[in-house]
């Protein structure tokens, strides 16, 4: 039988003194059923594991590793597979340090890709590969690896008992009789510390993010995600299934996206959670949003607002028809604004029902419905039954579509009081918002009472915050009042580092008179009833979030961060060129931003002016904003492609006669043939000839001014 060729070989030379010369050739001969070098010495009992690491320590200088307790962020920082791969054992992190037990010392490769993965310089300690393999299993089970987290946290004093109660179910006692059973479901543990510690830092989101090194979890908190913990890598899995089964999902179904509830008590106190979970790269994303009604505002009084504010949202509620939004994006508080809207109304002799998606906070007095699209029951089914119960006031969760909308708007037309949200930038563009949904104008100009757009702001806080001496530019209006002290953000233990501590709400109220009536039902552009507004003493949302720094509530930064300044996009009238006549105000739309800059300093050479949007929904939202002479539009742009704002263009009233020059880098006859049919005036096929488009523009402008 030959010798056999083990793949550590390379322990011969380290242990020429510890084992003597004639052992090898035996240990060769007949190594029986061991695979390495190390597992044929030890169990012939020709050396111990502690004696070849010591003869290892010695011949290498290097110290014997000391197996503790792992630290979280060292078994995250070093991915299993690599781990196993190597045969190494993660020991902790020091700074720029991951320090590692191996059984080989002189395995380069394993320190590189060590170093690659993890960005750190790789410490070696030795250890023998039975005690590597024993600690590589304790290390990365997943109810282990949860259970040392736990640890690590300690026992949440202060973060309370967390009752797990199912959704649609009777209240169950879920919390552990006793220690013992405690250490035997580390994971209910874990995600009833998440959640508990979540809701007394008042956030409104946890994330459980699975990423290549572990697992991230963090809250959103004052509407900013903050890293609360990051989890080993293999209690993903466990973790997601734990919050699944609080919701009544399938935990064996990984390959499909799905929502639930689930209602859980912190210290005794109910909390409605509303979960959803969604299939990555990594392993499923959960996402479980706190629907906390304690900490829901429920009044107008709540929402932080000026005196004139408030005034003038109240005076939106005293018309006993009509219909009143509250738009902005997603997490303004538009759903809060629209409960204390109604909370505001609610009275004995008003009968109020909703419509919901989902419903997310009980109101007692109110009948509130949910939306259920696999039985049939939509937004525009819902709102017809409700017609036909008799309400005063009718509160829809959200216009999404041309019928919901058309039903609402006929509701606000015969006698109700129709309260709705919308996704818009500013309260004008809800006007060209119902528009797009397929509204006729002379509808939206004789149902719509006024709209509110709103942001949420972090309220600085009191106990660290200090002077601003930079404050807000020259050319940002409304300007502050010489003389005000601004104030800037710090942080502290009692902000968490942050600097703020909670939120308010600025807003925009657009209240429509009767010439705002005409000019909505005339299909005026959102530029123009914006103007129209502001001359009815319309304050921007800029200039509510100024009046709340100048009062020292936020700082300039935070203000910057939730609003763009008026200066952020140019939608005032272009200067005039010389004696001449007005400049040409041209809409530019490309991706590339060296592109696009280079292109506007061109046609600004040539007496242009220019305002630049990168994307398709960009596009239209200025070309309801500025007006523009014409539009220069690039085919390849992110969103909604050249081929989408073009047709989108060309079917809104206010948009329809606007120039539009298609740029293309395609060069096929196809496409130049699809833009024409699409409504193009021009198409230019890529490398443009500056001088030759800036001819084209000028030639266009003058085309559509004499069809104007």
């Amino acid at each position: 039988m030959p010798d056999v060729v083990f793949p550590d070989e390379w322990l011969v030379a380290p242990l020429e003194g510890l084992v003597p010369a004639g052992a090898w050739a035996d240990i060769r001969a007949t190594a029986g059923p061991a695979r390495t070098l190390w597992e044929a010495l030890v169990a012939r009992r020709v050396a111990t594991d502690d004696q070849i690491v010591a003869a290892l320590s010695t011949r290498c200088k290097l110290p014997v590793a000391t197996v503790e307790r792992a630290e979280p962020a060292v078994v995250a920082c070093v991915p299993e597979p690599l781990a196993r791969r190597f045969g190494v054992l993660p020991l902790r992190v020091r700074g720029g340090c991951l320090e590692v037990a191996t059984a080989n010392p002189f395995d380069l490769d394993a320190e590189k890709a060590l170093a690659f993965a993890t960005g750190r310089d790789v410490r070696l300690q030795l250890l023998p590969p039975r005690r590597i393999a024993e600690r590589l299993d304790e290390l990365y089970r997943a109810e282990t690896a949860i259970e040392r987290v736990l640890e690590g946290m300690g026992s949440g004093a202060g973060a309370g008992a967390v009752v797990v109660q199912l959704a649609d179910a009777p209240a169950v006692d879920d919390s552990p009789a006793s220690e013992a059973a405690a250490r035997r479901r580390p994971v209910v543990r874990l995600v009833d510390l998440i959640i508990s510690e979540a809701v007394l830092a008042k956030a409104s989101d946890i994330h459980v993010e699975p990423e290549e090194l572990g697992v991230a979890v963090r809250y959103r908190i004052d509407g900013v995600l903050r890293q609360a913990l990051t989890l080993p890598r293999g209690a993903a899995a466990a973790l997601v299934s734990r919050i699944k089964i609080m919701s009544a999902l399938d935990i064996a179904d990984r390959l499909r996206p799905q929502d639930g509830r689930a209602r859980v008590a912190v210290n005794g106190q109910p909390v409605d959670l509303r979960i959803s979970t969604l299939p990555a790269a990594q392993g499923e994303k959960a996402v479980i949003r706190i629907l906390d009604a304690r900490a829901t505002c429920t009044s107008l009084e709540g929402l932080g607002l000026p005196a004139a504010e408030g005034q003038a949202i109240s005076a939106l509620l005293r018309h006993r028809e009509g219909l009143v939004l509250v738009t902005g994006p997603t997490g303004s508080g538009k759903t809060t604004t629209l409960y204390a809207l109604i909370r505001q109304i609610q009275s004995a002799g008003v009968n109020i029902v909703t419509v919901e998606d989902p419903v997310e906070y009980r109101l007692p007095g109110i009948v509130q419905v949910q939306v259920q699209e696999r039985a049939g029951l939509t937004f525009a089914g819902a709102l017809r039954s409700i017609l036909r119960q008799d309400p005063n006031v009718i509160l829809v969760g959200e216009i999404r579509d041309r019928e919901t909308a058309q039903i609402a708007i006929q509701a606000a037309l015969t006698g109700h009081l129709v309260l709705s949200t919308l996704h818009t930038n500013d309260a004008p563009g809800a006007v060209t918002r119902l528009g797009d949904i397929g509204v006729e104008a002379y509808k939206i100009g004789a149902a719509l009472r006024g709209v509110v757009a709103q942001r949420l702001m972090r309220r600085l806080c009191g106990a660290c915050r200090e002077v601003d001496p930079g404050g807000l530019a020259e050319t940002d209006r409304p300007p502050v009042p010489p003389g005000t002290t601004l104030y800037r953000a710090v942080g502290c233990p009692d902000c968490v580092a942050t600097g703020y501590r909670g939120r308010f709400a600025i807003v925009e109220i657009l209240a429509v008179t009767p010439g705002l009536e005409r000019a909505i039902a005339a299909g005026a552009p959102a530029a123009e009833v914006a103007r129209l507004a502001r001359r009815e003493g319309m304050r921007t949302l800029w200039a509510s979030g100024v009046a709340h720094v100048a009062g020292g509530e936020s700082s300039v930064d935070e203000l910057r961060r939730v609003v763009a300044p008026p200066g952020a996009v140019p939608v005032e009238e272009p200067p005039l060129t010389g004696n001449g006549p007005t400049a040409p105000r041209v809409l530019l739309v490309d991706s590339p931003d060296s592109r696009r800059r280079a292109l506007r300093e061109h046609l600004e050479q040539a007496g242009c002016w220019v305002a630049e949007a990168r994307d398709g929904v960009a596009a239209l939202d200025l070309a309801d904003r500025i007006g523009p002479d014409v539009v220069v539009l690039d085919l390849e742009v992110g969103s909604l492609d050249g081929y989408g704002v073009l047709s989108r263009l060309r079917v809104r009233r206010a948009t329809a006669a606007i120039p539009v020059i298609v740029l293309t880098a395609r060069g096929d006859e196809d496409s130049e043939v699809r833009a024409f049919e699409l409504g193009a005036d021009d198409v230019v096929t890529r490398p443009v000839r500056p001088r030759a488009l800036a001819a084209r523009v000028a030639a266009a402008a003058r085309r559509g001014g004499a069809s104007r």
